[in-house]
């Protein structure tokens, strides 16, 4: 059973929005900042673009949209299990990858948060984490992943800085520190990939790339009402 902590205190309802493709967030102040995911998207665009040419457009849908189905299952068993409920599998093949996952969810324990809307006024930025717990001990945000294949240390920095960035939001909503960040990945016919990292590590790119799209959206923070 997983121990759940009561924080002191809600945030404040934010209103999701989707306009051209791109998600943002309004804070009950009437500020409208983007997903983090939207921030991060300039991270690896060039590589995505060159693998859609390769493999074409009706391909690069489809296994972006099975790849994206997956992810969400994952993410929801995890979520489901975490709440100390019985995962609702809906495949085989899922709850294979699950079961392997699980040893690292059993890592986790006094949990903060989960699927958790949030949002940084420092960082102009906001998002739904996956999870905020202990793991191994240590007070922590929590990415979950899937992958067909592991991964390099190299290729994922945008995991890590979505990771901090939901720390520092975290920590202005709720006056909690969170310095470790964890991204946890299930992946297809391998054991689960677990990276460890200090939140500060990715903080300065993080903000290189919030700066990058400012610039490039003509984004001015203002009121949406």
């Amino acid at each position: 059973m997983f121990n759940h902590v009561q924080l002191d205190r809600e945030v404040p309802k934010l209103q999701q929005l989707n306009e051209n493709g791109t998600r943002y967030y309004v804070t009950p102040e009437g500020n409208k900042y983007p997903s983090i995911t939207t921030v991060l998207a300039a991270y690896n665009i060039g590589y995505i673009m060159e693998w859609r040419k390769r493999v074409g457009e009706e391909v690069a849908n489809k296994i972006s949209q099975k790849a994206s189905g997956r992810g969400t299952r994952i993410h929801t068993l995890c979520e489901q299990y975490i709440d100390n409920k019985v995962p609702a599998f809906k495949s085989p093949l899922d709850q294979e990858l699950f079961n392997k996952f699980k040893p690292t969810l059993h890592r986790i324990n006094n949990v903060y948060a989960q699927e958790l809307r949030m949002y940084s006024d420092h960082l102009r930025i906001a998002g739904t984490v996956d999870c905020v717990a202990e793991f191994d001990g240590v007070l922590s945000v929590i990415d979950f992943k899937t992958a067909k294949r592991l991964k390099n240390k190299e290729d994922i920095e945008n995991y890590f800085m979505q990771c901090s960035a939901y720390a520092i939001m975290f920590e202005e909503q709720f006056k909690i520190p969170v310095a470790q960040t964890v991204v946890a990945i299930a992946v297809d016919d391998e054991e689960p990939q677990v990276f460890v990292e200090r939140r500060n590590t990715h903080v300065k790119r993080l903000m290189y790339f919030r700066d990058l799209y400012e610039r490039k959206s003509g984004l001015v923070v203002a009121s949406a009402v």
